[in-house]
């Protein structure tokens, strides 16, 4: 990620710089980055998880969103772009964004590492997370192996459990499985 000009920034003032960026930007104790893109295989990833979601969710009271949705950690002042977001709830919308494309209540958040931002997700962004309210699971899928790493909120504290290689990860906060074949499936290889 890359800094934008060394300069302190209001939420407000972030929201409108994206109104009119071409580029995501990321946002933290006010000041921004551009967020890097990503391959096509982290692309493909996150659009395997989303349908994944979208079908075992069809019919319950829960919304799928890809990297497209904005939310904000309203502790800290994260505002991010995660790969995949899921809602099951109305949307809360951030009440300091007057274009209402931040929300603040996801329930499930999923991102696909990449080299440049594996450790700056498993580290401060992680920890940034675990501080949403609503927030019950976080999904961290590697980039470069069958593995996600889930982490689950148990009442004020968090644990973590691993699925590698030919492993369904639960999500048992919403009662659906990601098979890890179907997650890292690519159908141009096969």
């Amino acid at each position: 990620m890359s800094q934008l000009a060394r300069q302190r920034y209001t939420f407000r003032q972030y929201v409108d710089l994206e109104q009119l960026s071409p580029v995501k930007h990321e946002f933290l104790n006010g000041e921004v980055w551009a967020m890097a893109g990503g391959t096509p295989d982290h692309s493909a990833i996150a659009v395997n998880i989303a349908a994944l979601l979208s079908t075992q969710l069809r019919g319950r009271p829960c919304r799928v969103f890809n990297s497209d949705l904005r939310i904000r950690v309203e502790a800290t002042g994260l505002g991010t772009y995660p790969d995949v977001s899921v809602v099951c709830d109305s949307l809360q919308r951030d009440p300091e964004d007057p274009t209402g494309t931040t929300i603040v209540n996801p329930t499930l958040l999923v991102e696909v590492l990449s080299p440049s931002t594996e450790d700056y997700d498993q580290g401060e962004k992680l920890l940034n997370y675990k501080q949403v309210p609503s927030l019950m699971e976080i999904a961290l899928v590697a980039h470069d192996a069958q593995r996600i790493d889930v982490w689950r909120r148990e009442g004020a504290s968090w644990s973590r459990t691993t699925f590698e290689g030919a492993a369904e990860a639960e999500l048992s906060a919403l009662g659906v499985v990601l098979p890890l074949q179907e997650v890292f499936r690519n159908p141009l290889e096969e």
